[in-house]
């Protein structure tokens, strides 16, 4: 391992997704020198994915990537993306010493200009993480057409060395001698962004998820319905059908004990109407059902929102899925109990859409010794005034913004990334050195 190179900025921000990324530029609009890390490789989270936002249904990409051009631009932000933090210690009250982890890219981002004859000279295919598996990507791309930085990446777990992407590649940027970077920075505080994970329905096997083509994750259908989409419309993965009847299975891994979630994620309601209220749009002829336990539309706007989507023609059943079985065709038979009429039935549909909760994001229990961060009994970090000073965790100097606390939406995100910041620059100004 090379020695670590030392740096020294005011402020890091852990996470580049919506909150973080709101809050270094708060911090750096403030004057503030800022280092936002990004395990990635682009900045904007999972929000840059997305196609429309509930209950506005505005542009998710046309909201989210000016704003990550300017974080990108910022003169007091520094961004390392592919980079992870490893450890943080609190040597004084205005001194953070933090070990980062910069992985190599292989390409130098700066003289890349998105040709993407790289990729399409690679001869290796692996799935597209991005497009959550629905298509693949080849091992030099990429990531997705509005990502930022818009420069290629090596894959190099999967790359051959064959040297095809280097020989058509236009201003020779593509360095397979590239290393990975070690850092020890000194900060005088830390703001937490680092979002959540969703939950993996392969943990309810009744469900089929994984055995069935046809049955899919909110977060795929997302990718069908968004801009930047896999397909040109939108298709079953079994075998291409444009679907007629399509089924949401509301809850997929949120209040449900067996599965170590009794939370209610609070999006999943709303994003799986706003997802409903687009595929009536893009498909005028499909039958859309939603299965739900309670619909909780709770926010502003939400409850109008949710009875929009009715008056459109989407079917609500207020029924838990007990399974979902595959016929030969590759329909599928989803069993539930109707609960307004306490028995049992089975309905058909061309797919089934898991509308999959939110989990904690477990990497960040790894960063700080000897238990000095606490969490909340689902692994979120733990709020230590959460009506006061909802940013403040356990550690002084230590604050924590967005889905990092728990389940929210994205507003609430944005409002979070402010808090963070507000309490982050009021603890610098307190501990300025004489």
């Amino acid at each position: 391992m090379k020695e670590p190179k030392i740096i020294e900025y005011d402020a890091l921000v852990i996470g580049a997704g919506i909150a973080g990324g709101e809050t270094a530029l708060n911090l750096a609009n403030t004057g503030y020198k800022v280092l936002l890390v990004e395990k990635d490789h682009s900045l904007g989270g999972k929000m840059i994915l997305l196609s429309k936002v509930f209950p506005t249904l505005d542009c998710a990409a046309c909201i989210t990537t000016p704003k990550v051009s300017e974080i990108a631009r910022h003169k007091n932000i520094t961004v390392f993306t592919e980079s992870e933090v490893t450890n943080i210690s609190k040597e004084s009250a205005n001194n953070f010493v933090a070990q980062i982890t910069k992985k190599p890219r292989y390409v130098h981002v700066d003289d890349c200009t998105a040709c993407q004859l790289c990729e399409q000279a690679c001869p290796v295919s692996v799935q597209d993480e991005y497009q959550y598996g629905l298509i693949g990507r080849k091992a030099a791309y990429i990531p997705f057409s509005i990502a930022n930085p818009k420069a290629a990446v090596i894959d190099i777990e999967n790359c051959t060395l064959c040297g095809a992407c280097e020989r058509v590649c236009p201003t020779q940027c593509i360095d397979f001698t590239m290393e990975t970077e070690y850092y020890e920075l000194h900060t005088k505080t830390v703001v937490l962004a680092t979002g959540f994970t969703l939950f993996d329905p392969i943990e309810i096997p009744r469900y089929g998820y994984g055995r069935y083509k046809n049955v899919i994750t909110s977060m795929q259908m997302e990718r069908e319905i968004a801009p930047t989409r896999p397909y040109n419309t939108i298709l079953r993965p079994g075998d291409g059908k444009v679907p007629d009847r399509i089924a949401y299975v509301l809850c997929a891994g949120s209040r449900d004990n067996t599965v170590g979630n009794p939370n209610c994620s609070q999006i999943c309601c709303m994003y799986s109407i706003k997802q409903a209220q687009l595929l009536m749009g893009a498909l005028p002829m499909a039958d859309i059902t939603i299965y739900y336990i309670n619909i909780r539309s709770f926010g502003k706007g939400f409850e109008e929102f949710y009875q929009q989507a009715k008056s459109m023609g989407v079917e609500f059943v207020k029924g838990k899925i007990g399974e979902i079985t595959e016929k030969d065709n590759g329909d599928l038979i989803l069993r539930y109990e109707d609960i307004n009429e306490g028995v049992v039935k089975e309905a058909e549909h061309d797919m089934a859409v898991l509308s999959v909760g939110v989990r904690s994001n477990p990497t960040i229990g790894k960063i700080f010794n000897n238990g000095a961060l606490k969490f909340d009994p689902l692994n979120f970090v733990a709020q230590e005034d959460l009506m006061g000073s909802p940013s403040k965790t356990s550690i002084k100097g230590v604050f924590v913004a967005g889905t990092a606390t728990g389940p929210m939406d994205i507003p609430d995100s944005i409002l979070s990334a402010g808090s963070a910041a507000s309490e982050a620059i009021s603890y610098l100004t307190q501990h300025q050195e004489v």
